[in-house]
């Protein structure tokens, strides 16, 4: 496994966790809906597909100790913990940097461009990371 088909799946992760966290409101209310919010069974399983090609192609590389993380992220994800699943990933992304540094595994440009641009996403989906409503905010100062 190279760290481009590495990136690749985890990509696939990623994409499911922002297009789940598109769909939730900005505001969710136990007393509306209280067992929270899921993503579908389909989500689900297209995570946990993504998950087993990982998992079936890392064998005894140095990905392998990225596994738990994933399992992590993926039992969030399954109860519609939106945080809960970024958290593993961006540790990944982490652990992937010190990884590299470490020699450990190999890294081309477009390698390190994709996991500047997945940091990126994965940070978007926080709460507080919302560019538009401090862009309204300074607007609204102006006088």
């Amino acid at each position: 496994m190279t760290t481009g088909e590495a990136l690749d799946l985890i990509g696939g992760l990623i994409a499911s966790v922002k297009t789940f966290s598109a769909k939730l409101p900005a505001v969710v209310h136990l007393s509306v809906v209280p067992g929270g919010m899921k993503p579908t069974p389909e989500a689900v399983a297209s995570y946990e597909q993504t998950l087993s090609r990982f998992r079936s192609q890392v064998g005894a590389t140095p990905y392998r100790k990225l596994t738990d993380l994933l399992l992590e992220s993926l039992e969030a994800f399954e109860a519609g913990k939106v945080l809960g699943a970024v958290q593993p990933l961006l540790a990944i992304l982490d652990q992937l940097e010190q990884m590299r540094g470490d020699k450990e595994i190999a890294v081309t440009q477009k390698d390190e461009k994709q996991m500047q641009e997945y940091r990126a996403a994965l940070h978007r989906i926080l709460p507080g990371n919302k560019p538009e409503l401090e862009e309204e905010a300074k607007r609204l100062k102006k006088p």
